[in-house]
């Protein structure tokens, strides 16, 4: 080969060798860039998710007043634990424009590591009820003082507890099997029956929270999981659970997993809590609009955490204690009046449950020692 010609050869394949690395340069950008665009695509995504969940839950916890009170709560057994893991939601009583109030059944869930559910609770003030949404912190917040029981006895949670990475359940008021649930302990709990089902106004129950209550409203806290939003929705699907079809006693009081209302994980209610007494009003007229919540008709706003006159805390695990007799009126506030006591049962007493503005006093609840399962 004529030296010209090496020449030329060697200049071609170094012009090659830069070509090579340019588009192998070009490749690797080319890769880079379409990974930052799936992480941007990604974070997106998630910042949407994140903003919808955000604003639903907030429309949940401060947008939602009505004019009429919810019915007492329900008397039920909670059904068996499913396994480790697992953290009991207490049922509750939803609100739909069309139908009404609905029961949202107790269920089990797979409860965050270290995380524990404060449940929602309706509250009277500035003229309304209206409905404060349940998270999950690392600590129990304020519910009203409600009594849903099976360890939320109106303060606290005395169902369970973590240590470590392990939930350990408390038998004494959860139903656990120890052939699948190995971590449990037995404590006593001395609970008060009830059924009120809101915190403040006439027949409601009485309760501010306490110093520890304030410091957990402070934490950060986590919405609702998706299983429980899903199973909320399911349950306003089905017109039995509506209050104008049950009359305060739904087909579906509990189930074993959220979600699931089949035969064999539901569980019916064994009484209602009280004596239900239909609106007077429409589910449409009874709602309140955000506007007119928000300016309300007195200074407490929706935390009912003035101290009313009438009282009715209390705790108990449902299912298994001596019986009492109580009531419920579940007319408009303005139209309030008694009731006749509702028919006794060996699962859970009933309270006198009304839904009428001006508070009045009434007799605590008689103080019962409850024995396990």
């Amino acid at each position: 080969m004529e030296p010209n010609q090496a020449n030329r050869c060697l200049l071609r394949d170094n012009g090659d060798a830069p070509s090579r690395l340019g588009l192998g340069n070009r490749t690797s950008r080319g890769k880079a860039m379409n990974r930052n665009r799936a992480v941007v695509r990604w974070l997106l995504l998630a910042v949407v998710i994140l903003s919808f969940s955000a604003a639903s839950f907030s429309q949940i916890a401060v947008g939602l007043s009505v004019r009429v009170g919810p019915p007492p709560l329900p008397v039920y057994a909670q059904p068996l634990c499913p396994g480790p893991g697992y953290f009991w939601t207490p049922g509750y009583w939803g609100w739909n424009d069309d139908g009404g109030y609905y029961w949202v059944p107790g269920t089990w869930v797979v409860a965050p590591v270290g995380m524990l559910w404060t449940p929602g609770y309706w509250g009277w003030g500035g003229g309304f009820y209206a409905w404060h949404a349940g998270y999950w912190g690392p600590h129990i917040g304020f519910y009203g003082g409600i009594n849903y029981g099976f360890g939320y006895t109106g303060v606290g949670f005395v169902g369970g507890e973590w240590r470590g990475g392990a939930f350990y359940y408390n038998r004494y008021v959860t139903n656990v099997s120890v052939t699948s649930v190995t971590r449990v302990y037995n404590r006593t709990v001395v609970v008060n029956n009830t059924t009120t089902s809101f915190n403040g106004g006439e027949g409601g129950v009485a309760a501010r929270p306490t110093a520890q209550e304030e410091s957990a409203a402070h934490e950060q806290h986590t919405a609702p999981l998706a299983e429980q939003t899903q199973h909320e929705h399911l349950a306003s699907q089905n017109r039995q659970n509506f209050a104008s079809e049950n009359h305060g006693r739904p087909a579906v009081a509990a189930t074993a997993k959220a979600g699931d209302f089949s035969g064999r994980s539901a569980v019916p209610a064994r009484a209602a809590g009280g004596e239900y007494h239909a609106p007077a009003m429409s589910p449409k007229e009874a709602r309140v609009g955000s506007t007119q919540a928000n300016k309300g008709n007195s200074s407490e706003g929706f935390r009912p955490f003035t101290k009313p006159n009438s009282t009715g805390t209390g705790s108990n695990n449902r299912g298994s204690s001596a019986p009492s007799s109580s009531g419920n009126n579940h007319k408009p506030a303005a139209r309030a009046s008694k009731s006749n006591p509702p028919r006794q049962n060996n699962s859970r007493p009933a309270q006198q449950h009304k839904s009428s503005p001006p508070p009045r006093k009434q007799n605590a609840p008689k103080e019962e020692h409850h024995k396990g399962r």
